[in-house]
């Protein structure tokens, strides 16, 4: 006569998985997540190439074109500052 399967005891799609390991949390908390630099508005004259460059890589990417153009400038100056 077969063993009668437990199913409580198995992780969910039903088949065990080997020996379990519990890993450290690396996820930021949540209040890392949440926060609001400080922004200044400027007037900036760029190249037509370049605005259609950053508008079609946002619209891939489902962000905005200006906020790609700050992440650039904000990793520039970041790099450049040590």
């Amino acid at each position: 006569m077969k063993k009668k399967t437990n199913y409580s005891d198995l992780p969910p799609g039903g088949e065990p998985r080997g020996k379990l390991q519990r890993v450290e949390d690396t996820f930021p908390r949540p209040e890392e997540l949440v926060f609001k630099e400080e922004n200044t508005k400027v007037t900036i004259a760029l190249s037509r190439r370049s605005i259609d460059f950053f508008k079609r890589e946002a619209k891939k990417h489902g962000t905005q074109y200006q906020k790609m153009i700050r992440n650039l400038l904000d990793s520039y100056a970041e790099k450049h500052s040590r």
